[in-house]
């Protein structure tokens, strides 16, 4: 899957060591965008992103997986960030823009106008 959504907050990166090895984690808020915006935490795991893209207020693109687990009958749910890109200031990322879907704006007398003459029929 994957998000567009503004950096919220970083928090403090996490540690350990486990039967694997050691281990990096990297928590960060993100907020979408909307009428209803969501704050949703993202976990980013190793050295597999980067760290001078994470600043508080920049827009990130981030891709991701979901994933539930049970543990003494409880579920608990992780987002792991697997791949994350900056969004420039003109709303296009780094990777390759999605194509727009909106109609074209036309000016008419110094007002934006929404016009509906392209159709072929």
């Amino acid at each position: 899957m994957q998000l567009t959504a503004k950096l919220a907050a970083i928090l403090p990166e996490q540690s350990g060591t486990g039967k694997n090895g050691t281990w990096k984690k990297q928590d960060i808020i993100v907020e979408t965008d909307g009428q209803y915006p969501k704050k949703i935490c993202i976990s980013l795991w190793g050295e597999k992103y980067d760290r001078n893209l994470l600043k508080v207020g920049s827009r990130l693109t981030i891709s991701f997986d979901i994933e539930s687990r049970e543990f003494n009958g409880k579920w608990y749910t992780d987002v792991k960030g697997w791949k994350v890109e900056g969004v420039n200031d003109g709303g296009a990322s780094y990777a390759q823009d999605a194509p727009s879907y909106a109609p074209p704006a036309y000016e008419r007398e110094g007002e934006s106008v929404i016009s509906n003459d392209d159709c072929p029929f």
